[in-house]
């Protein structure tokens, strides 16, 4: 079969997903769970054909995650590092191909789909290129360096037709549909204030990656990997710790904030704040870096059809003497939902329709003949209903242990190879997404509130 055809075979076979196996869970409200599997998979002779650029910790773990769904081969990697191209070999075998070089593996006639997993700097770049080659593109997040970038790979997408998908795998989690149903159903009242934190007390967790023995110019393509920034002298700090740098990476925001919002444009249909505020410091990790270890940031959400106008503040601190910990809270009017990664509880806290007496009150400053007649024009005014306290109730739900995310995520992006199916997380999803992260870092360094426009997408 050729190429060509063996594509067109693959677009149509349908989706492979069927929702089996559910769970009851011990918890205060029991909710079934459903584990997202695939369906009967292609022949062999139809496997999509997948490569991947960037072989770092994203890169291996999302190949992993990848050859899982049935259908799907590992064939091609591309890295500026060669002893991640010798790990390819001794993890996958030798027919895998390898490349410093990311163009040989676009070039290749045979691959269907590429992840792109490398640094931040490089994905516009490779992503536009690949969609321009006849690949789909599963890109890392945040999806782009800088927000004029971003339109370029949605023109860029729009132009070729490619599927494209966004990393950041929480999009596809059955916790957060299950969240979303919930939140849209009005379990919590009109949102007014979201809360967001993910902190780590760790330097793995920090960013200070191992660098091998042998790193050295023979063994590292340093200057492609520089890109167009600035000419340095080699440094595999720079290169196994690019995230520490603002010429290659996004910094905190970048890399986790991006999540939350993720999740939160998700649940709730927004499109992204109007203004973006972020404040931080560097505190504990001194280590040469040029991004803060601690940022808090606060965006304004304007009102829309699907919600009021409401505030998120943000808050990722890597000294945490705490231990680190993260959550999204989304506070309304008649409770709270308070997201894990994947599993969430809803505390619903409806006020009584009768502002109630008594407690701390003027009411315990009036003469007693007073609260005698305030008590009869109370009751005379409010129903006994009206008058119930305020109703407090739990209720919580969780994947199943050994729930993946990404697998789901992947399993998405193959099925919309297959057989045309929307990708949520396409490319404009990616840039409201990345969109409010960037300018966080922008409100960071300028020390000033940046404006927004989420709808186009621009500063404004």
């Amino acid at each position: 079969m050729t190429n060509n055809s063996r594509r067109k075979f693959i677009r149509n076979l349908g989706g492979t997903a069927a929702l089996l196996g559910a769970r009851s869970l011990a918890a205060l409200g029991k909710e079934q769970v459903h584990m997202l599997q695939p369906g009967k998979p292609p022949s062999s002779t139809d496997n999509i054909r997948l490569g991947c650029i960037g072989m770092g910790i994203m890169g291996f773990g999302d190949v992993q995650t990848a050859i899982k769904v049935p259908g799907v081969e590992f064939v091609a990697a591309a890295d500026l590092y060669d002893g991640h191209l010798t790990k390819v070999k001794e993890l996958y075998g030798d027919k895998v191909f390898t490349t410093r070089d990311y163009r040989e593996l676009l070039n290749r006639k045979d691959i269907d789909a590429v992840i792109i997993a490398t640094p931040d700097l490089w994905h516009d770049t490779i992503a536009i290129a690949a969609m321009e080659k006849g690949k789909a593109v599963y890109c890392e997040k945040p999806m782009v360096q800088q927000i004029e970038e971003g339109h370029q790979v949605i023109a860029a997408q729009q132009r070729t037709k490619a599927v494209f998908q966004v990393g950041s795998q929480r999009v596809s989690s059955i916790m957060l549909a299950e969240a979303r149903k919930r939140y849209q159903a009005g379990e919590i009242g009109q949102l007014n204030i979201v809360e967001a934190r993910m902190d780590r007390h760790d330097a793995l967790g920090a960013w200070q990656y191992s660098i091998p023995p042998d790193a050295s110019p023979k063994t590292i393509d340093f200057d492609t990997f520089l890109k167009d920034t600035a000419k340095v002298p080699f440094d595999p700090v720079r290169f196994f710790r690019w995230r520490n740098y603002r010429a290659y990476g996004t910094g905190i925001p970048g890399d986790l904030f991006v999540h939350l919002i993720s999740g939160l444009h998700f649940i709730t249909g927004s499109v992204g704040p109007e203004r973006v505020y972020a404040s931080g410091n560097l505190v504990q990790w001194k280590d040469g870096r040029d991004v803060p270890d601690v940022v808090v940031a606060i965006f304004d959400y304007p009102e829309t059809k699907q919600h009021a106008a409401f505030q998120m503040t943000l808050r990722v601190n890597f000294a945490d003497g705490g231990g680190g910990g993260e959550f999204t809270r989304l506070i309304g009017t008649d409770g709270v939902m308070e997201l894990g990664w994947n599993d969430f509880r809803i505390k619903k806290h409806k006020l009584s329709a009768a502002p109630g007496y008594g407690g701390w009150d003027t009411y315990n400053t009036f003469p007693k003949a007073m609260q005698e007649e305030y008590v009869k024009q109370y009751n005379a005014k409010y129903t006994g209903e009206q008058r119930k306290p305020a109703q407090v109730s739990e209720s919580s739900y969780a994947a199943p242990d050994g729930y993946d995310d990404r697998y789901d995520h992947f399993v998405h992006f193959f099925e919309a190879m297959r057989s045309g199916k929307p990708i949520v997380e396409d490319a404009s999803f990616g840039l409201r997404a990345a969109g409010p992260a960037l300018l966080t870092n922008e409100s960071y360094f300028r020390k000033k509130a940046i404006n927004w426009d989420p709808v186009k997408m621009k500063i404004v």
